[in-house]
């Protein structure tokens, strides 16, 4: 379904299935929410899951006037919210994911009862130099535009990082519901490469210093890698009056997506926790 969110945005809220409490989970930047299938279906015993798209990403529909700030990401976690009945006990969220989370339990304290954020980009000021923004936003900018089929941009990405590091399921819900099929029967990403770019080159500034206003209990889960999200997760940890760090030492930044088994498993123990 298509709900209706800030500045014209209307967001893509898909139903997982499962069986207990409702989780929302929340994708990042040039993802889908498709991409969280594997984990959902370890949750399924556990908790009824859904999944959004942003704004710009999978089968969302940006407004006109669309500028991609952050603050409309937390606006697209509230619409959902609004949307599922019964309201999502606990919300999970990768990288821009999280930080949307954060952001909106900012905007509207009590929404969820539990977070789980993996390296959420919730960043001090210090930490985002203009011109290392601007090289991520380089980077989705020179992103191959086109591919012949989805079996081509599938054995692309598998033989290079980091989306070789991905689990084959996920990888391949990525190709197959963050393309869409053009009329000369080639395929593109759902999330335009100026997109994604300018969303790498405007982070949230704001978030990191209002921490301490988030009261819901939140599991901040992070990798060994040596990237800002990575680094600045003990912070946001050590912010958030009510929270724990779960370290996940062989898994990167994409660890949401390398082991699903793991992460439904560290998700549900947050889920449940007392």
């Amino acid at each position: 379904m298509l709900v209706g969110s800030s500045k014209g945005a209307r967001v893509a809220l898909r139903d997982l299935g499962g069986e207990g409490p409702t989780v929302l989970l929340a994708h990042a930047n040039g993802f889908c929410g498709l991409m969280w299938q594997p984990v959902a279906r370890e949750l399924a015993a556990a908790a009824r899951c859904w999944a959004l798209d942003f704004r710009g990403h999978g089968d969302s529909v940006s407004g006109p006037e669309e500028d991609y700030d952050w603050a409309g990401m937390a606006d697209d976690v509230l619409a959902a919210v609004g949307a599922i009945e019964p309201a999502p006990r606990l919300a999970a969220g990768h990288s821009l994911g999280g930080a949307s989370i954060l952001k909106a339990e900012q905007a509207r304290p009590g929404t969820f009862d539990r977070a789980w954020v993996y390296e959420p980009v919730t960043i001090p000021g210090s930490f985002l130099p203009p011109d290392g923004v601007k090289a991520l936003g380089d980077i989705a900018r020179m992103r191959r535009k086109f591919f012949e089929s989805r079996q081509a941009a599938y054995d692309r990405y598998a033989a290079r990082p980091p989306f070789n590091l991905l689990d084959p399921e996920v990888l391949r819900a990525y190709v197959d519901h963050g393309f869409r099929d053009l009329p000369d029967g080639t395929v593109t990403m759902k999330c335009a490469r100026e997109v994604e770019a300018a969303i790498f080159e405007n982070p949230d500034r704001s978030a990191f210093d209002r921490l301490g206003e988030v009261g819901t209990a939140v599991t901040v889960a992070v990798s060994a890698d040596t990237d800002p999200p990575a680094l600045a997760a003990p912070l946001v940890a050590e912010q958030v009056p009510n929270a724990g760090l779960e370290r996940f030492d062989d898994l990167t930044h994409f660890g949401p997506f390398q082991d699903p088994p793991r992460i439904a498993a560290s998700i549900a123990a947050a889920l449940f926790s007392h």
